[in-house]
């Protein structure tokens, strides 16, 4: 099965933010200094050839007010086949701050390690470098951005990855939003991608948040993306 970098693409925002999780663009923000955000997490993508996804614990750690650390380790299944998926190591920092600066960005390089299964996942390492940025005005949060990977191995190709959201906290415990996301082929031959999404956080408490994703394509949608999901336990502390 063609992999899709937002197979892969369980991203991190503070458990108070708009952004990251469960969207595809990510969010500048890091985890708050000396707490941590924990995600187990399920995701999946269906294409013409069939479905695929991952489940696993996504792990994040403040080490600093502006450095985010970050590892994840998925289970990944292909239609006939399971077992570990590539492994990320990754950490984000952020260099500019919205309060003097006008928009938080930030830098989130992350580390994919070869697979640790003969039958699913990429056997090779790769690097994703993106950069991102939000900004905040009331109960809105407008955040996106992208980056290009290093991605040589068997039949992958370096690609590009480009996302912008908007979202709003509508209660005091409801978060929603919408983006739109692109992405060029990260295997020869293939073709590009493009999709929208919508998204909702949900806090069932200061600790517990249930989180959610759903997405149609709407770029070479057989080949690459008919629709694509999200779902996860969030907890913070």
């Amino acid at each position: 099965m063609t992999r899709v970098y937002w197979l892969g693409a369980t991203l991190i925002a503070s458990g108070a933010a708009l952004a990251g999780p469960p969207y595809i663009s990510d969010d500048p923000e890091p985890t708050d200094f000396r707490h941590y955000e924990i995600y187990l997490f399920t995701e999946g993508i269906s294409t013409a050839d069939g479905s695929g996804g991952s489940s696993g614990i996504d792990f994040n750690y403040g080490a600093t007010a502006d450095l985010q650390l970050t590892a994840v380790l998925p289970i990944a299944y292909e239609p006939g086949a399971t077992g570990l998926g590539n492994a990320e190591l990754a950490a984000k920092y952020r260099f500019l701050h919205q309060s003097q600066d006008g928009w938080d960005i930030a830098v989130f390089p992350r580390l994919f390690l070869p697979s640790g299964s003969t039958q699913v996942g990429e056997r090779h390492a790769s690097l994703l470098i993106p950069m991102w940025l939000e900004r905040d005005w009331e109960r809105w949060a407008t955040f996106g951005g992208g980056g290009c990977a290093i991605d040589h191995g068997a039949e992958s190709q370096d690609y590009c990855i480009a996302g912008w959201a908007l979202a709003r906290q509508v209660s005091s415990a409801l978060q929603i939003g919408a983006e739109l996301v692109y992405q060029t082929s990260p295997v020869r031959g293939e073709r590009a991608a493009t999709g929208i999404g919508g998204g909702l956080q949900y806090d069932l408490s200061k600790v517990y948040h249930a989180l959610a994703y759903f997405g149609p394509g709407l770029q070479n949608r057989d080949a690459t993306d008919r629709y694509s999901w999200y779902a996860s336990l969030l907890l913070t502390f």
